[in-house]
């Protein structure tokens, strides 16, 4: 809990909201990469649900393809 207290808050907030139960270091690190990088804060959570919405993709991908195999 304290690695997510430690957060700064629109990234806390973000998590709060997300889809996907994100680690606090899963996703420090992609907000310290992006903001290394000059992004803002809104750029970065940006970033954040393109990363979600992808994984979200793949694992809907995974899950049909799995579900064709077996039929």
């Amino acid at each position: 809990m304290r690695d997510f207290d430690a957060l700064p808050s629109p990234l806390r907030t973000w998590l709060s909201q997300a889809a996907l139960p994100w680690s606090a270091g899963s996703a420090r690190r992609i907000w310290l990469k992006a903001r290394a990088r000059g992004l803002t804060p809104e750029e970065t959570l940006v970033i954040l649900n393109r990363v979600e919405a992808r994984t979200l993709a793949h694992d809907v991908h995974l899950s049909v393809f799995k579900r064709n195999i077996h039929t």
